[in-house]
């Protein structure tokens, strides 16, 4: 790594560098690679994906991983997903992929439905994003009075509507659609126009906008 960078390392090696020791029986090279190899038997894909999504207690469970290097491997995680959505300054949303990077690397591997709103001024400038609500594995129960609050209290001229698929496939439900329909109209009672929503999944992105699936 200190010769050619740590762009020059494959997955393994830069995890084999997080975990430092290995055991008596592997190295951390071994045991990086046991952490990314995924298991078919719960549907969990191998990759970076399969290691987010396990949590300390889980990690743990792989010989020669203790508390602290569960630790340190979950600190780094969160670390690059939050360079990953960092930006400088206030974002602009201009179009649909704009609104779906702001937060796809922060809700991608997220094994729950979370609903959250991008909060917006009256030149498309993002002035925050605002955590609503938490489901269950399928869905994410929304009521339009806390989707608007903080819109309102921030005075928002617009949101974007933004909520992730845990099985990775974005493509809408019909609650989806249903849900969209009744916060456009709320929105417009209120004054606060909903620009879109997006739905988030594995790497890939839906916006009902795009799909033509808007409430007239």
């Amino acid at each position: 790594m200190s010769a050619h960078g740590a762009a020059a390392l494959s997955t393994a090696e830069l995890v084999a560098i997080l975990l430092e020791t290995g055991t008596c029986s592997a190295s951390a090279l071994d045991i990086a690679r046991a952490l990314l190899a995924g298991d078919p038997r719960e549907g969990r894909p191998a990759g970076l994906r399969h290691l987010a999504e396990m949590s300390c207690h889980e990690l743990q469970k792989f010989p020669g991983v203790g508390p602290a290097k569960a630790a340190k491997l979950k600190a780094a995680l969160e670390l690059g997903r939050r360079l990953a959505g960092s930006s400088l300054g206030r974002p602009q949303i201009r179009s649909p992929a704009d609104a779906g990077q702001l937060l796809m690397e922060e809700m991608r591997y997220l094994d729950r439905e979370h609903f959250r709103v991008i909060l917006l001024n009256t030149r498309n400038h993002v002035i925050g994003v605002d955590r609503v609500s938490v489901g269950s594995l399928a869905s994410s129960v929304v009521h339009p009075r806390e989707v608007f609050k903080t819109a309102l209290a921030r005075s928002a001229a617009a949101v974007i509507l933004v909520h992730n698929h845990p099985s990775g496939d974005p493509t809408p439900s019909r609650e989806d659609l249903d849900v969209t329909g009744r916060l456009v109209q709320a929105g417009r009672l209120l004054g606060v126009e909903v620009l879109d929503h997006i739905i988030i999944g594995d790497n890939a992105f839906v916006s009902l906008r795009e799909r033509g699936a808007w409430g007239a």
